[in-house]
């Protein structure tokens, strides 16, 4: 199975220099391979936006490697490292564009990085395509692709986000705590489609969730994250069978700390 992703002793320090200065990632070690699942969690502050925004090239790393797929990233600022990665947010209005319809976003999405834009208007294939994608929400969105985005709810908006971030099959799906803005009932549902998506596509994917019992159900692997560095990193085998409690004793051992009274985490 070949290498996805390689970060290389990264390291980032935001405001250096001033009283503000934090240490956001410390010389951060870790690999991905093809169709790895990787859960991150963290208590606020670890890290965990931080990996993600540094492999998006939201910023440059003060020092150490990002490779992709075999190709050095790190000095290619966002928009070219945009072919290898689908993205999905925390808000589920960043995935779609509001006032396009939800055919529009999805060709949007599916054109992405060609020269041409949305001139030529939609294909007949491409409509087929996007109603087979929808149907498998099971959200009846098949029926209403020509309405605008912006009248959906948040659950139906990352479910498109979902379909919009994966359909190109990217190397690397990054998503971003992307069920944290929905109810329980909303969030499982587009939990269950993403491991849904990532296992038929075999794609690989780093999750970022302030949910320990999210962390522990999805994905092949959980990282744990703290002061900017990976502080425990489960594989499948150790993952499989933990429980919330269990992690818990690992991350007070490994840290030295108690955090048995973050709610967030053990929401």
């Amino acid at each position: 199975m070949s290498r996805m992703l390689d970060m290389i002793n990264v390291r980032k320090i935001f405001s250096k220099g001033t009283a503000n200065e934090k240490m956001a990632l410390d010389r951060v070690n870790f690999s991905m391979d093809e169709a790895d699942f990787v859960t991150v969690i963290g208590g606020n502050g670890a890290g965990k936006s931080t990996i993600l925004n540094a492999i998006a090239g939201l910023f440059f790393v003060d020092s150490g490697k990002i490779i992709i797929d075999g190709h050095d990233v790190t000095k290619l600022p966002e928009h070219k490292r945009a072919k290898y990665i689908g993205r999905v947010f925390q808000d589920p209005r960043m995935g779609t564009a509001t006032n396009m319809s939800i055919e529009e976003n999805l060709a949007m999405a599916l054109r992405r990085g060609q020269k041409r834009g949305l001139k030529k208007g939609i294909t007949h294939d491409e409509k087929d395509k996007f109603r087979t994608y929808l149907e498998e929400l099971d959200l009846g969105l098949e029926n209403r692709m020509s309405e605008k985005a912006g009248l959906l709810s948040g659950g139906q908006r990352q479910a498109v986000t979902l379909i919009m971030a994966t359909m190109t099959k990217p190397k690397l799906l990054l998503l971003d705590e992307h069920t944290a803005a929905l109810d329980p009932k909303t969030a499982k549902k587009v939990l269950d489609l993403t491991r849904k998506i990532v296992a038929e596509d075999k794609l690989t994917a780093l999750m970022v969730t302030h949910n320990m019992r999210d962390a522990i159900k999805y994905g092949n692997r959980l990282m744990m994250m703290h002061n900017g560095n990976v502080l425990l990193d489960l594989k499948e085998e150790k993952k499989k069978n933990l429980e919330v409690g269990d992690l818990l004793m690992m991350f007070e051992k490994a840290s030295g700390q108690d955090m048995s009274n973050d709610r967030v985490l053990l929401s």
